[in-house]
């Protein structure tokens, strides 16, 4: 997949992404994955160079075949409680530990590692460098846009499944038209604004 040199001498090795860092609402969400060397996946590369059908094909492919794979998450209020980055580590923690099969080592995408009972390195563009973290971001990628989708069935004057909760200029304009859902992060500046205006 490329030329990163993987820690030697290690069997079970985890990759860890987020998704959902930047969007206004829902959880940050998060997945590991060990992978079979004995059954290789075609085509992993970071979920957001990939076409919607073929990442939900992936991931099913993933599902099947790796040794263990897991999802983290972190709610709205855990991040209004402790920013953004503290929440993602902390749902990044919550994936590791539910893997079926502890790993030895852990890859993280990005420049920090969460706190882990094992060895951990961050990987910066990660999702395009290591198979297993590629596969740890279609995972997320899915997960979260099918939260997406489904709040959109809940709420669909908000249009979720079209802006998957980025602050994109309809979105901010439709969260201004109908409001603050309790599915909201409230410390994301857009949101705190309109709430602000609400109590004056």
């Amino acid at each position: 997949m490329s030329d990163f040199e993987y820690p030697q001498g290690v069997e079970l090795i985890a990759g860890v992404d987020e998704v959902g860092r930047g969007p206004l609402v829902g959880a940050v969400v998060t997945a590991a994955v060990i992978l079979d060397p004995h059954q290789p996946i075609d085509g992993l590369t970071d979920s957001k160079k990939l076409s919607e059908k073929k990442r939900l094909l992936l991931a099913e492919e993933i599902k099947q075949k790796a040794l263990a794979w897991a999802l983290g998450r972190a709610e709205p209020e855990e991040i209004d409680e402790l920013n953004i980055l503290h929440a993602t580590m902390l749902a990044m923690q919550r994936a590791v530990k539910s893997l079926k099969i502890p790993p030895h080592f852990v890859l993280v995408d990005g420049n920090r590692i969460p706190d882990l009972p094992m060895p951990a390195q961050a990987v910066v563009k990660g999702d395009s460098l290591v198979a297993e973290i590629s596969a740890a971001s279609i995972l997320a990628k899915v997960a979260r846009d099918q939260e997406m989708v489904e709040l959109d069935r809940q709420f669909p004057q908000y249009e979720f499944a079209k802006h998957k909760g980025y602050p994109t200029k309809a979105h901010l304009e439709k969260l201004a038209e109908f409001g603050v859902l309790p599915q909201y992060r409230c410390s994301f500046s857009p949101v705190r604004h309109i709430l602000e205006q609400h109590t004056l």
